[in-house]
């Protein structure tokens, strides 16, 4: 039992504390094992979008291989805030939290005896993941041709701005999740007046999107391949992905709703007496309950009413001021649980520090304990699987891998490398 706080600042004792590298839940399916176990993948990844998607196949039980290069690592490594690993190399936050329970070798694929050791291994594993900009891994002998040359069965994973098997005027645009998301027309459509956008408003949604659709197209091609034998190209465009889950930007349009006008409907946030919290209300019945828990059950008969247009034109002058007059001597968290025990759907607008300690995300296990190795107490919070079946156990976790360091083991396995062998590639650069 671990001390918490709650919203007010009290110390209360927590049921249930966040998971721990090495910490397994529910048990008692261990013994079944995890759906994945078997399938094998092989990384050539960098970053985000893919490195969660490959995060998340791990965690159902695959064996994911990482191939880093020898000069540096994966870009991630290098990202900011970081902690420094046992060797004093920098570990940034962007690959803490996207590659636990995976093994790295570094491999330079730009030689030509690196792409060698790669084609080598490839018909070893089950799936070929890759991340790299339109036509990098072609250009280096290591596109899904290659691939499928030595592993017909082989299914080849591309992650990347905009796609890989068809042409698009975008095709030599680097793009990072920022970039998509600003394309898919949501940066526009949230944008109000002179202000400039606001930026990668909810954390890297272009590169978890992306990498969820990555899991299934692979997932998928996995039990295609099952039927037929027969492996294949899943391509994935982040761009694509990015309109698949902005979905309301082309919809509206094409209802008629036009440059950023929203559907007619409250959703927006409120003041509370210690911070801020929002509410949804898209139907008469729900509006009826919220006149009457505000104090207006007239609203429902006053002629200002009389559509949900007059919901949105007169948000700001008549319905913002009476909710936050309500809410004004109650908390957030007191108003959303009057809110929804009137059936009224709202959230409290959480701060950091009350997400880390929030009992709910501990009692299901989405925040994971990685303990620093740079001397610093406290340790990195990842965030946990969001998947949970109940046939399955959780975790147990294995902390993320120091760079290069399963080189040998996997080489000495794979291929049958000796010592010799490895410390010839070593002393050419090919691998470290």
């Amino acid at each position: 039992m671990r001390v918490r706080r709650d919203l007010t600042g009290r110390h209360i004792l927590g049921s249930v504390a966040p998971m721990r590298l090495g910490d397994v839940s529910n048990e008692g399916a261990a013994s079944a094992g995890k759906p994945l176990d078997g399938v094998r993948i092989l990384a050539l990844e960098q970053m985000q979008a893919l490195p969660y998607a490959t995060q998340l196949l791990a965690r159902l039980g695959a064996d994911v291989v990482k191939v880093e290069n020898p000069a540096g690592g994966d870009l991630g490594r290098g990202s900011q805030p970081a902690m420094v690993d046992p060797d004093g190399r920098n570990v940034g936050a962007t690959f803490l939290r996207n590659n636990l329970n995976k093994r790295s070798i570094c491999i330079d694929l730009k030689a030509p005896a690196g792409r060698d050791l790669v084609l080598q291994l490839v018909p070893h594993f089950d799936v070929i993941a890759e991340n790299s900009k339109a036509g990098s891994m072609q250009r280096l002998g290591l596109g899904y041709a290659d691939i499928a040359a030595v592993h017909p069965g082989a299914i080849y994973l591309s992650v990347s701005g905009f796609g890989n098997t068809v042409a698009s005027p975008y095709d030599s645009w680097p793009a990072f999740a920022p970039v998509v998301e600003a394309m898919s027309g949501i940066y526009e459509f949230k944008r109000r007046g002179d202000d400039p956008p606001v930026v990668a408003p909810v954390g890297a949604l272009g590169d978890i999107g992306s990498g969820l659709y990555a899991v299934i197209g692979v997932l998928a091609a996995l039990r295609h391949r099952e039927a037929t034998g027969v492996g294949q190209h899943v391509d994935i465009a982040m761009l694509d992905a990015m309109v698949a889950m902005t979905d309301l930007v082309t919809n509206f349009w094409s209802l008629g709703l036009r440059g950023g006008a929203l559907a007619p409907l409250i959703m927006d946030g409120f003041r509370a007496g210690d911070g801020w919290f929002i509410i949804q209300v898209g139907r008469e019945p729900q509006f009826a309950k919220l006149a009457d828990l505000v104090g207006h059950p007239d609203w429902p008969r006053d002629p200002r009413f009389s559509d949900r247009q007059g919901w949105v034109d007169h948000l700001d002058d008549v319905i913002r001021p009476a909710v936050e007059t309500w809410a004004a001597d109650k908390t957030r968290l007191e108003a959303c649980a009057a809110m929804s025990a009137a059936g009224i759907a709202a959230g409290p607008c959480y701060r950091d520090d009350e997400v880390v300690a929030d009992e709910h995300l501990a009692a299901r296990h989405m925040l994971v304990e990685v303990p620093r190795t740079d001397g610093v107490d406290a340790p990195v919070l990842v965030p946990g699987n969001p998947v949970k079946l109940t046939n399955v156990a959780e975790g147990p976790e294995t902390r993320m891998p120091w760079l290069g360091e399963h080189t040998d083991e996997v080489l000495a396995a794979e291929l049958g490398l000796d010592s010799d062998a490895l410390a010839a590639l070593r002393t050419d650069g090919v691998i470290a």
